[in-house]
């Protein structure tokens, strides 16, 4: 089929659009969700070196999410002020330095205070790249893109599940440092690095970027200015004060809420679970717990194509949840069977991963302009206090019970509870060139 002139350049732009900044946000995030999830790893040694119960390992995994909550929207709002390439080498810098700290914990309070500026340090990254996409591509890209840049979740646990664990056998004890001081510190490393990379890397947008052409740019920007402007006739909200008072903005929070409540709950203890299969040593502990992380990075992108070509996001999101509280629940149910539990788990992360391209890309439809640049992170930083009660919960559970498994059925109630709100919210209908939500 041959293309017009504006559609040829239009589909230049966007191939050099992918190319350029995708696998850089893809690695930030690689680097981002294996230094805040490796703690998980670290659980296995630490809490026995420093007498942690596992409420209060839960507590210091969660209060992560605290620091997230208070200065997610002020992170937003520099964001937009001083543009995504400032702001996403400084939450890279900073939080790469606070992983290092982790070496140092020694007690219960260091645990706490560190982990809860590990998340004002990383707070701003989610949402404002969420944000930095809409700068970016057109709407019908959007959950394609989102799923490319959350896949760096599962390939963080591909790849950090078996390199923590090696790390933390294999320099046990060297030079004085127990393995799990030795894996924050190499792993905080490449963190630092890459922010001050971001610096050279990254464009704030279309409009500044030198390896795009005048006509690619001139494209790609009408694109997505009469994308906002078929928004806003739609409905969409442009205004904070409006999205507000909303209640289709505070049903998104919801829905959030109960999907973080999953992940949180699903990635701080999943190197736990799995040991309490049966998998004892460290190293076969981090390649079991790859599995479901590398089912769910092969889930979530055929899942987001799916939802981008057909135009549809309630259902598909609906879906994910469901199948990932089907999985959970399977999971608890078979406990004595390894192959059949991991089954389980790769199924639930499968689902839990693959909301989270659907999610973005169905708020950013509702949100636009002034609403897009606080919403974003408002729904993002109130969700994310799911991520600090969800390990905590958790914890409390298997001092109680020695046993996660009525956690897992907790998060598979808070997951079925958001795929039913999310088949009450407006139909979202994406077409190529508009978006519209009835």
């Amino acid at each position: 089929m041959n293309l017009t002139p504006a559609a040829s350049a239009e589909a230049s732009a966007l191939r050099k659009i992918t190319w350029h900044i995708m696998p850089f946000l893809f690695l930030v995030y690689v680097l981002s969700y294996l230094d805040r999830v490796n703690i998980g790893y670290a659980k296995l040694q630490f809490t026995g070196d420093l007498g942690l119960s596992n409420a209060a390992y839960g507590l210091g995994a969660g209060i992560f999410f605290f620091g997230y909550f208070v200065f997610e929207v002020p992170s937003n709002l520099l964001l937009k002020r001083f543009g995504a390439r400032a702001t996403i080498a400084r939450i890279t810098i900073l939080w790469g330095a606070l992983s290092c700290a982790m070496m140092f914990v020694h007690s219960e309070t260091t645990f706490y205070v560190l982990r809860f500026f590990l998340g004002v340090a990383e707070a701003g990254l989610v949402p404002g790249v969420v944000l930095y996409l809409t700068f970016w591509f057109p709407s019908d890209r959007r959950a394609r893109m989102v799923a490319v840049f959350m896949a760096a979740i599962p390939v963080a646990g591909i790849i950090g599940a078996p390199l923590s664990g090696f790390l933390m056998s294999a320099l046990h004890e060297a030079h004085g440092l127990r393995g799990w001081q030795w894996m924050f510190l190499i792993e905080g490393i490449p963190s630092i690095l890459t922010g001050f990379w971001a610096l050279a890397v990254l464009r704030n947008s279309p409009a500044d970027a030198a390896w795009l052409t005048a006509e690619e740019k001139h494209a790609i920007l009408g694109r997505l200015a009469r994308e906002n402007s078929v928004a806003a006739a739609a409905g969409a909200e442009h205004s904070l004060a409006v999205a507000l008072r909303s209640s289709r903005f505070w049903l998104l929070t919801l829905i959030y809420f109960c999907l973080v409540t999953g992940n949180a709950g699903f990635s701080f203890w999943l190197p736990q679970i799995v040991k309490d299969l049966g998998v004892t040593n460290l190293l076969t502990n981090g390649f079991v717990t790859a599995i479901p992380y590398l089912a769910a990075g092969i889930g979530m992108i055929l899942i987001g194509r799916s939802s981008d070509v057909t135009g549809e996001r309630r259902w598909h999101y609906a879906v994910c949840c469901f199948l990932g509280a089907a999985g959970l629940i399977g999971s608890a149910s078979v406990t004595n069977s390894i192959p059949l539990a991991v089954t389980g788990l790769s199924i639930a992360y499968v689902g839990i991963l693959a909301g989270f391209g659907i999610f973005w890309s169905m708020s950013t439809t509702f949100l636009q302009g002034t609403a897009a640049v606080a919403g974003i992170a408002v729904i993002n930083s109130i969700a994310n206090l799911a991520g600090y009660v969800s390990p905590y919960v958790l914890g409390i559970v298997k001092d109680a019970t020695h046993s996660v498994t009525y956690g897992l059925l907790l998060i598979a109630g808070a997951l079925i509870v958001g795929g039913l709100v999310t088949l009450a919210m407006p139909r979202v209908k994406v077409l190529h060139g508009a978006t519209s939500a009835a």
